[in-house]
């Protein structure tokens, strides 16, 4: 049985702790006043609806934005004959020294895989983990998904820019906007409803982050057996790994095969990659 503490609680032992009903191998040890003494006004801050404009986050002129448009088309063939279908999406990014406000070269490789299966996502429950400027969950979003961004929330600047994207992309009504922390089981993870797919892009930037991604991700798998984790990483060294990681939690991973994406557009591999070797995962949990 594995036992998953916050850790600012292991400090606070006279905190009274809260067992709540999961799977036999998660427990999860919590203080609510904790959150508040260490983040005050944390929950409120991550909530969509008494959140500022995301405007705001550039009001103090720190920061410098940019907008980038990222252009989706295909071409079909019906018995009318040829016609295009295409989607563009507006990304702003912002001049400043952090992960979560540049989109990464693994986001538009999934974001070009949804688009070209976006078929399959119409009306599906999605959850995307760590979604920085939140391109692969816009498009699922303007591809009839049900869909939720979420950012650390320990990252409320991050959580806003996330709603300028959704702004920007007129999806504010339907987008659901949340803090969750990866590897720590708070409340707005233990309250996320039934999901069809889970989607991250570069999340596996960083080693010591990797089992914790991997915790959440087993943890809303085992909530959702059906469900799948599409992923798609950046290959920064040879020995990086998470296999056994994924033995460790129970879950199973396939490549798929990314040759041919983006041709339909006329688009090659090597441009959507921006030549860096880019991977795609089908995480599932282990039958």
């Amino acid at each position: 049985m594995y036992i998953f503490l916050v850790g600012i609680f292991a400090a606070l032992p006279e905190a009274p702790k809260v067992m709540v009903n999961m799977p036999s191998h998660y427990v999860l040890v919590t203080w609510n006043k904790a959150i508040h003494l260490v983040m005050p006004g944390l929950e409120e801050t991550i909530c969509f609806e008494s959140c500022p404009s995301a405007y705001s986050l550039m009001s103090d002129g720190v920061a410098a934005e940019q907008v980038k448009k990222f252009f989706f088309t295909s071409r079909k063939t019906q018995e009318t004959g040829p016609h295009d279908e295409s989607l563009e999406i507006y990304i702003p990014e912002l001049l400043q020294a952090s992960y979560s406000f540049y989109t990464w070269p693994s986001a538009p490789v999934l974001a070009w895989y949804l688009w070209e299966n976006r078929k399959d996502i119409v009306g599906q429950k999605v959850l995307e983990l760590g979604s920085g400027t939140a391109l692969p969950g816009i498009v699922a979003s303007k591809c009839g998904a049900h869909v939720t961004l979420s950012d650390s929330a320990n990252l409320p600047k991050s959580l806003q820019h996330i709603r300028r994207s959704c702004e920007l992309n007129g999806v504010t009504s339907q987008v659901k906007v949340i803090g969750i922390t990866w590897g720590l089981f708070l409340t707005n993870l233990l309250k996320i409803g039934p999901l069809d797919l889970i989607l991250g892009s570069d999340c596996f930037y960083e080693p010591s982050v990797f089992e914790d991604i991997v915790v959440t991700v087993a943890f809303l798998l085992e909530r959702n057996p059906h469900a799948k984790f599409l992923c798609t990483y950046q290959e920064r060294s040879a020995d990086w790994s998470i296999e056994h990681l994924l033995n460790k939690w129970g879950l199973t991973c396939n490549h798929i095969p990314l040759t041919g994406l983006g041709a339909d557009a006329g688009i090659t591999l090597a441009e959507l990659m921006q030549d860096h070797t880019i991977h795609l995962l089908d995480i599932r949990k282990s039958t």
